[in-house]
């Protein structure tokens, strides 16, 4: 049996239990697609992250991110984790360490207390509910019906105008699964949380029923709101059960996201 090493920490949380658990599984190489999807899914975390070192100049890591059913071409939660693992685990020499991507280059550096991690931005795009471009299984899904609807991505968003409408909602999983490799962010002004948005992030297609703090929806997020509150440094609660508080910023077009990481397990995985 091979062992390969295995660390579980929490992202963009304010204390253990808080924010969104990744686990991050340094490698001298990649293993077989299947092995880490499997591993993946044993972990039944929204995600778990990969790396090895890269030949690439200028880049210090390839990096890859599973759910527990795929593979995902962008996760800021998890990189933010596997940033955390390599600078402040392992002990990487400098103050930040660039990751090649599906995405392209990622950055995580010190910030303060915290981390930062830059990813690129996707600005929404408004859909014409009257022209029939919102799908049936995400009207019946959300179960609300929102001010607007946008898409980016892999990705529809609903904007409401209160944070409390936001927390409220009880999606029906069954039918946001019928949209087949799509996401699902919520989102409203801050209110009562005192900051500047809040959301919630859904995509049970994907294996992942609610996301507790997702960095790859504040791309779509930071974009959004900066344009409509004319600002481009925010403060951003997500209200999943778990919670999670990020410092967020718009450079061009570039997200950068800032949060503590706090460790909570380092262990080995035995696989064939």
């Amino acid at each position: 049996m091979r062992k390969i090493p295995i660390f579980v920490v929490d992202a963009f949380a304010e204390q253990l239990f808080g924010g969104n658990p990744a686990a991050v599984c340094p490698l001298e190489e990649w293993l077989p697609d299947a092995i880490m999807q499997a591993i993946a899914a044993e972990n039944n975390l929204s995600e778990t992250a990969f790396f090895v070192p890269s030949n690439q100049p200028g880049v210090d890591y390839q990096l890859r991110w599973f759910t527990p059913t795929v593979e995902v071409s962008l996760c800021g939660h998890a990189t933010l984790a596997s940033g955390h693992v390599l600078l402040n685990t392992l002990g990487l020499r400098g103050n930040r360490v660039v990751f090649g991507t599906q995405s392209g280059l990622l950055t995580v550096e010190r910030d303060g207390e915290g981390l930062c991690v830059d990813l690129p931005a996707l600005p929404p795009q408004p859909l014409k509910d009257a022209l029939d471009d919102v799908p049936k299984d995400l009207r019946l899904g959300l179960g609300a019906k929102p001010q607007a609807w946008f898409s980016a991505g892999h990705n529809y968003m609903a904007v409401f105008a209160e944070a409390a409408a936001v927390a409220a909602l009880a999606p029906d999983m069954a039918a946001l699964t019928r949209l087949t490799g799509m996401g699902v962010i919520v989102t409203a002004p801050g209110g009562e949380h005192a900051v500047d948005f809040v959301s919630r992030y859904f995509t049970p297609a994907c294996g992942i029923a609610e996301d507790p703090v997702t960095g790859g929806a504040h791309c779509t997020l930071v974009p959004y709101w900066a344009e409509r509150l004319k600002k481009t440094r925010m403060l951003a609660l997500q209200v999943s059960a778990r919670r999670g508080r990020l410092q967020a910023e718009l450079v061009g077009e570039r997200v950068r996201l800032g949060g503590r990481v706090v460790p909570y397990l380092r262990g080995e995985i035995a696989i064939p």
